[in-house]
């Protein structure tokens, strides 16, 4: 697993705190930003102190409520890994991802007092357009939940102990 966070967890973490370092010095907070592909992709500079998609966002204590669940979900993560909860290379893949992502953003809670959200998609969605700002943090949150449920239904259970 050292190798994979080594391998995987870390470049991403670096490139999520690269990426928001850019963000956050090349564009005003809030601001118009820039759009790279015209009806399609904007880059701004967006604060987040609550959760996915911005729930919770601007509450008083939101930032030390949410960085508090980030450092018990890693608590919990190596718990869970130690006890062989993640038994393939889905879930562990999906562990190495989920890691980088909750270590970006709270990162961010640190540095900035919020998270950084600067990439913009307009999906053309009815009922998510447009679509809520994110970084490369969230991306792997979210790849990793995903891989969560698809290991859930491939990968075998951990065998208990007799």
């Amino acid at each position: 697993m050292l190798r994979l966070l080594l391998l995987l967890s870390l470049p991403l973490y670096i490139i999520d705190q690269i990426t928001k370092y850019w963000a956050a010095h090349k564009y005003p907070l809030r601001g118009p930003g820039e759009e790279v592909i015209p009806n399609f992709l904007t880059l701004h500079y967006i604060d987040n102190t609550g959760i996915a998609f911005g729930n919770f966002n601007g509450g008083a204590y939101s930032n030390y409520i949410f960085g508090a669940i980030a450092l018990g979900a890693l608590v919990l993560i190596a718990v869970l890994y130690r006890k062989g909860m993640f038994p393939g290379p889905i879930s562990r893949l999906a562990i190495a991802l989920l890691a980088a992502g909750v270590c970006g953003n709270f990162t961010d809670r640190i540095v900035y007092g919020h998270v950084v959200d600067f990439l913009s998609f307009d999906l053309h969605i009815p009922f998510a357009n447009p679509w809520p700002s994110f970084n490369v943090a969230d991306a792997c949150v979210v790849s990793a939940a995903i891989l969560l449920a698809i290991a859930s239904f491939k990968e075998a259970p951990p065998e208990k102990a007799k």
